[in-house]
């Protein structure tokens, strides 16, 4: 028997770990779009002021930022199965506790608690790298949770709005049942796949610790600036992309909801079929990573135009741009740090993002007060520097893999 046959049957027979971490991802990114239409009206019959809506948003990203490369560390130390139960475990707790809330304080709490579970996500990518046995199937893995943003981020705005209109708290409730039903489910049928664990290694506690050895790596720093270029960028895009619609072309809650959802389909569309028939197909995983810059640059040049058509076409160039760099950045700097490591660079990753999603809509915020198209100037210059710093990283990469097969050879 060959080894890629070998390869295929020991890879279908994680198709249940693969079930039980899309469900994961989607349950966390049902949450995320439940809170769209829904948590600035729950928390406003608490008597907050919309700071305080916003602020939630920042306590949530802020204990992202400490949990993520902890948890990635310890799921590499302990294995990925118990760290993901603990963690999937405290998002529903979350969400019980703000769906409970009787006070301001109580409602942060909830955030927290969810905030501190929000490693889940790289874990989940751990899971999904685990189980991959050649570069292509882990790529297509990574991209599989890029199509289930997609499809949450398409229901979850609807769950939220019709569970709401019925009490303010029950779509909260809901996803905390979710995620309840998802521990069990993770509980019985999730087996462990990380069994070449780093034992040795001090678990980071301080997680400004992992972000200063990033900027240490050689091997993955030029990977790291780049992906916080990106993700400036795509947060700051996400911050201000209703009022730039709303002030330009004077949409309404409901049209923005719409183009919302054209975005989840058109996501769901690349990550889910694109991607694997056409991207990695036909073009180097290598080369995806730097020329999608270039996509998305053009994307925000057109955004930027003020004209409805190349607004349309644009917000086409950005979805598909940034859901591909999503998938193809992280499966190489998975692949690039090897097996010990993914776990911890995942949730370095994870918390880089974090960082990027508060400093992001700060700056976009600013610049739109002065100038409506400022943002989006400023998020082409990011991609550009972005896209100058992969080149030259993947470049180096393409050259020291020829020099080994020569040697090789």
């Amino acid at each position: 028997m060959s080894e890629d046959i070998i390869a295929d049957k020991w890879y279908k027979a994680f198709s249940g770990v693969k079930a039980t971490i899309m469900i994961t991802v989607l349950i966390d990114v049902i949450g995320i779009g439940v809170i769209i239409p829904v948590l600035p009206f729950y928390v406003e019959s608490f008597g907050a002021s919309s700071f305080i809506v916003t602020l939630l948003f920042s306590v949530f990203a802020f204990f992202s930022f400490i949990s993520g490369p902890f948890l990635g560390a310890l799921s590499d130390r302990i294995g990925r199965r118990p760290v993901l139960i603990l963690s999937i475990a405290s998002t529903a707790l979350g969400w019980f506790v703000f769906a409970a809330a009787n006070s301001i304080w109580v409602l942060f709490i909830g955030r927290i608690i969810d905030g501190m579970a929000a490693g889940n996500f790289p874990i989940a990518q751990s899971y999904l790298v685990d189980i991959a046995k050649t570069d292509k199937q882990r790529t297509t893995n990574l991209g599989l949770i890029g199509a289930v943003f997609g499809i949450g981020f398409i229901i979850g705005p609807v769950i939220g709005a019709t569970l709401g209109a019925i009490s303010p708290s029950l779509p909260f409730w809901f996803v905390g049942t979710l995620a309840t039903l998802n521990v069990i489910a993770a509980y019985f049928f999730l087996p462990e796949t990380h069994n070449n664990r780093s034992v040795g290694k001090k678990l980071p506690i301080n997680p400004l610790l992992p972000i200063l050895g990033a900027a240490k790596d050689k091997v993955l720093r030029s990977r790291y600036l780049a992906w916080f270029l990106f993700g400036t960028a795509f947060a700051g895009m996400q911050a201000i992309f209703a009022l730039f619609a709303k002030v330009v072309f004077g949409f309404s809650a409901t049209a923005t909801g719409y183009l919302f959802t054209a975005m989840g389909i058109i996501l769901v569309i690349n990550q889910g079929f694109a991607l694997k028939k056409v991207w990695l197909k036909y073009f180097k995983e290598i080369d995806l990573e730097i020329w999608f810059f270039v996509v998305m640059m053009l994307g925000f040049v057109l955004l930027d135009l003020k004209i409805f058509a190349f607004f349309a076409i644009g917000l086409i160039l950005t979805t598909i741009g940034q859901s591909t760099l999503r998938v193809v950045m992280s499966s190489g700097v998975a692949g690039v740090a090897g097996n010990q490591r993914r776990g911890e660079v995942l949730g370095i990753m994870a918390s880089i993002m974090s960082v990027s999603m508060i400093l992001g809509p700060l700056v976009a915020g600013a610049l739109f007060e002065v100038n409506v198209q400022l943002p989006y100037l400023l998020n082409v210059v990011l991609l550009f520097a972005a896209f100058l710093i992969m080149k030259k990283c993947c470049s180096h990469e393409k050259i020291v893999l020829h020099e080994s097969v020569e040697v090789v050879g």
